[in-house]
C-alpha cells in the first residue's frame, strides 16, 4: 500500500526538523518514514585471511574508485514497475516512474554532494544500459539504496535506488541526499558502534511495526538496532547530525539518557562530519596527483589503506597490454578509457583476500588515453608495492 506523510509542523519549528526522515512531531511523539537500506553484500574469504586484513578489506570494499563518473537514470517507460498484491487480495501495478518535480529534487541532491568538492562525478543519462545508478519512485516500497559498489550487481532493468513516498509532499531533499549517501558507501550513522546507543528494543520494534513503516522485527533490527561492524566505520566519534542518521522519538533510546525524555532530531542537510567523510574517501583529484605511466616501467606506490593511486597511459602501439600490481597488497584495480571528454570503465580486478596480484589484460589502442585507478585495502609491507604496464 502506498503511504504519504505530510508534515504537521508549525512555521516556527519546521526549520529544526530533518527533511529526509519525514517526521511529525508533537510533545512526545516522533513518527518517521525511514530508509530501508538493502543489506550489504560481503565476500566470503578462507579462514587463512586474518582479522586485521578482513577489517581493512571490509572498511573500503564498497567504496568507488575515486574519479569515477557515476551515471544515473530515471525509469521512464509505462512498463517500468511491478505488480503487487494488496491487503484485500487484489493485484495492482505500481509504477517506478516519478514526476519531473521529484526527479529534480534528486538531481539537486546529487549536486549537493558534488558541491562539497569531491573527486567523483555525477551525470544523468537517458539509457539504463549506460547507468550504474537506476532510480525508481515506487510508492509504498520504502526509500532505499544498495550500498556503494553493490549496485553493480543489479541488472539493467532493476532499481538500485527507490523513493517510496512523494518527495514533493515532504522536505524530500534530505531523503534523496541520504539515499545517495548509501550509494557512495555510507552506512546508517545511528548504527555506529561508537555511538553507545542502547535501545529500548521492544519499543523500537513496536513503533516500527506500525504506520508509516510497517516493518517486521528482522527489518527493524537490520536498519536500526543492529550495530554495523567496526570495520565499516571511518572515524571514532558519533555524528548525531549526520544525513545518514534517523530521528527517534523520546523513549526509544535508553542511553544516552537524555533521549528518554526528548526526541533525537538531527539537523537538516549534510553535517560537517558528512562533508569531511566524503572528502576523505573521495578527495578532489588534481592534475599533479595523476602519474604518467610508460610500458615496462615500474611505478612504486606508497599508500595507506583507503588511499588511491591515479595514473594514465597512452600506448605507442596497438596491442594487448597487461596492467598489474606487485607486492603484498589487497587492492581493487580499475581501467578507464578517455574518449570525447568521457571516461568509460573497460576493465577491473579485485585481489582482496587472494594470494595473487590484481591484473587486467586487454588490447589497447595507440594514441588513446587510459586512466588507471587503484585503491589499496591492505598492505603487509607499506611502501614496497608497485604497478606496471607491460
Amino acid at each position: 500500500m502506498a503511504r504519504s506523510i505530510r508534515s504537521k509542523t508549525t512555521k516556527s519549528n519546521r526549520r529544526k526538523l530533518t527533511p529526509h526522515k519525514m517526521m511529525e512531531v508533537d510533545k512526545k511523539t516522533l513518527i518517521s518514514g525511514y530508509c530501508s537500506a538493502r543489506p550489504p553484500e560481503r565476500q566470503v574469504f578462507p579462514s587463512s585471511v586474518g582479522s586485521d586484513r578482513l577489517d581493512a578489506i571490509f572498511r573500503h570494499d564498497k567504496k568507488w574508485a575515486n574519479g569515477t563518473k557515476l551515471r544515473y537514470y530515471f525509469f521512464t517507460k509505462k512498463t517500468d514497475g511491478e505488480e503487487r498484491m494488496l491487503s484485500n487480495g487484489t493485484i495492482k501495478f505500481s509504477t517506478w516512474v516519478g514526476s519531473k518535480a521529484q526527479q529534480d529534487i534528486v538531481r539537486k541532491a546529487f549536486r549537493l554532494w558534488k558541491k562539497v568538492g569531491i573527486g567523483l562525478e555525477f551525470t544523468e543519462v537517458n539509457s539504463r544500459e549506460d547507468a550504474e545508478v537506476r532510480i525508481g519512485f515506487m510508492q509504498g516500497d520504502g526509500s532505499w539504496s544498495y550500498l556503494g559498489r553493490d549496485i553493480l550487481n543489479r541488472g539493467k532493468n532493476q532499481r538500485t535506488m527507490n523513493f517510496g513516498w512523494d518527495l514533493r509532499n515532504t522536505d524530500g531533499l534530505d531523503t534523496a541526499t541520504h539515499e545517495i549517501g548509501h550509494t557512495l558507501g555510507m552506512p546508517h550513522e545511528h548504527q555506529n558502534p561508537n555511538a553507545g546507543i542502547i535501545w529500548d528494543e521492544p519499543a523500537v520494534i513496536r513503533d516500527l511495526a506500525g504506520p508509516p513503516n510497517f516493518w517486521d522485527e528482522s527489518k527493524t533490527r537490520h536498519n536500526i538496532i543492529n550495530k554495523i561492524e567496526h570495520d565499516s566505520v571511518i572515524g571514532s566519534e558519533w555524528d548525531r547530525n549526520s544525513i545518514m542518521h534517523y530521528p527517534f522519538r523520546a523513549g526509544m533510546i535508553l542511553r544516552p539518557q537524555e533521549f528518554q525524555t526528548k526526541a533525537l532530531v538531527p539537523k537538516a542537510g549534510l553535517s560537517q562530519r558528512d562533508k569531511a567523510w566524503v572528502k576523505h574517501v573521495y578527495p578532489k583529484i588534481r592534475q599533479r596527483d595523476i602519474t604518467p605511466m610508460f610500458a615496462f616501467t615500474s611505478v612504486p606506490m606508497s599508500l595507506s589503506p583507503g588511499q588511491q593511486f591515479n595514473g594514465f597511459f597512452t600506448p605507442e602501439e596497438s596491442r594487448k597490454y597487461t596492467i598489474q600490481t606487485f607486492g603484498s597488497t589487497d587492492t581493487v584495480l580499475t581501467l578507464f578509457e578517455e574518449t570525447d571528454n568521457e571516461e568509460r570503465f573497460i576493465a577491473g580486478d579485485d585481489d582482496s583476500g587472494q594470494d595473487f596480484n590484481a591484473k587486467v589484460s586487454l588490447r589497447l589502442q595507440k594514441g588513446r588515453t587510459y586512466l588507471i585507478r587503484l585503491r589499496l585495502f591492505y598492505s603487509w609491507d607499506q611502501g614496497t608495492s608497485a604497478i606496471m604496464v607491460f
